[in-house]
């Protein structure tokens, strides 16, 4: 199997899998990239995959499905570009001999799904598709959901297996790492991650994939139990911290970030 990103707009990244015939794609806000790695590829599309109902994540599924007449899969409680199959937590999606669990994890928007493959036809590690619940380093804004939701989305997210491929919808990464300084200064393992992710970017390479390991090391919002990082969120605003807790300040801080 074959995991490539597509870069798309400004920052998205269109997940694209493919087993040398066939193809699924995540989250196709334009469908131009995905008809051009297509053809490059020498594959047909077989199945998009959903995670949210943003334009900029189904843009391009009505010209997908029609130009390919790929199956398009969807979170159950979201407008979605019809006709689609609707998912809910726990239902298993079976496509290139590949089983995707479907996980329910609002916060983002209220209900955001992601899917998880452990099957051993990948021939390599778990792969997680999180559309915009987790990104490395970061999170995604809180549109719909609270944050006391997307604090247990992501804890649920982070006790997957740690060799998990951790596929983010943006690049977003050198922004939050620098947030995730701010917030965790001595940690050693999130400044050698972002020096090895500026010199990715310098090259025009993509950041991604992470893992759940690096992540659970690296990524604040994956922390906030940590002492290190509840001092931080105290410094910040011990007021919000007494309130609404440790994630929710820190999501706060993050909106305001510069």
């Amino acid at each position: 199997m074959k995991l490539i990103p597509l870069p798309a707009f400004d920052d998205n990244y269109i997940w694209m899998l493919h087993d040398g015939q066939e193809a699924i794609v995540v989250d196709p806000g334009d469908a131009q990239p995905v008809l051009k790695a297509l053809q490059h590829e020498g594959v047909q599309l077989k199945a998009i995959l959903v995670t949210h109902h943003h334009t900029d994540h189904t843009g391009g599924v009505d010209s997908l499905r029609q130009t390919t007449g790929a199956q398009v899969y969807g979170p159950a409680h979201e407008p979605m570009p019809e006709p689609l199959k609707r998912l809910v937590e726990g239902d298993m999606v079976s496509v290139l001999g590949l089983a995707f669990r479907v996980l329910d994890v609002p916060g983002h928007t209220a209900g955001h799904i992601a899917y998880f493959c452990d099957s051993a036809a990948l021939a390599g590690d778990p792969v997680l598709f999180c559309g915009d619940t987790l990104f490395s380093g970061g999170c995604g804004r809180l549109f719909e959901g609270t944050p006391a939701q997307m604090l247990a989305s992501l804890e649920r997210l982070s006790a997957l297996p740690g060799s998990t491929r951790v596929c983010c919808a943006h690049e977003y990464t050198l922004g939050n790492l620098k947030f995730a300084l701010e917030v965790d200064p001595d940690n050693p393992q999130l400044a050698a991650h972002r020096a090895h992710c500026l010199d990715l970017r310098a090259k025009g390479l993509a950041t991604l994939p992470s893992t759940i390991t690096l992540e659970n090391q690296i990524n604040p919002f994956l922390r906030s139990r940590h002492p290190c990082v509840m001092a931080s969120a105290r410094t910040f605003d011990a007021k919000g911290v007494s309130q609404t807790g440790v994630f929710a300040t820190l999501r706060q801080w993050k909106n305001h970030y510069r």
